[in-house]
């Protein structure tokens, strides 16, 4: 899968490289620091990502605005987006489903957890009808 990860935060990167080096399939990532450096990605890309795991907390352009510029190009919205962060407020949880997003994933504190979620994720999305068309 071609997977575009959007997050600031160097160590979470580096969780997240860690995780994808423990994984059976291989997967090509694109990182993003913020949300405008991704709309520039997906703009000269020649290949659109898979999925997106996007943070929401970042400099710049939160991960809420990002998600209504994407969703309101009628050549991304189809991309699953997948929220990856730490904030349990309800109410982003509510709006990041209401402009369109695939899922909600909370960050664990604990690495062993994080690696777990992150695999479930990716499994998940290797299967689903949509990455595949």
């Amino acid at each position: 899968m071609n997977i575009l990860f959007i997050e600031d935060d160097m160590i979470e990167s580096m969780k997240f490289q860690r995780t994808l080096s423990k994984v059976a399939s291989k997967h090509t990532i694109i990182e993003a620091k913020n949300g405008e450096q991704a709309l520039e990605i997906l703009k000269t890309s020649q290949v659109l990502p898979d999925i997106i795991l996007l943070d929401l907390n970042m400099p710049r352009m939160s991960g809420i605005e990002f998600l209504e510029i994407l969703k309101a190009n009628s050549q991304y919205r189809y991309i699953p987006t997948i929220i990856l962060t730490t904030s349990e407020n309800r109410a982003d949880l509510l709006e990041c489903y209401r402009i369109g997003i695939a899922g909600y994933v909370i960050k664990p504190l604990k690495y062993e957890d994080y690696e777990n979620k992150i695999k479930t994720v990716l499994a998940y999305w290797e299967t689903n009808e949509l990455v595949k068309a």
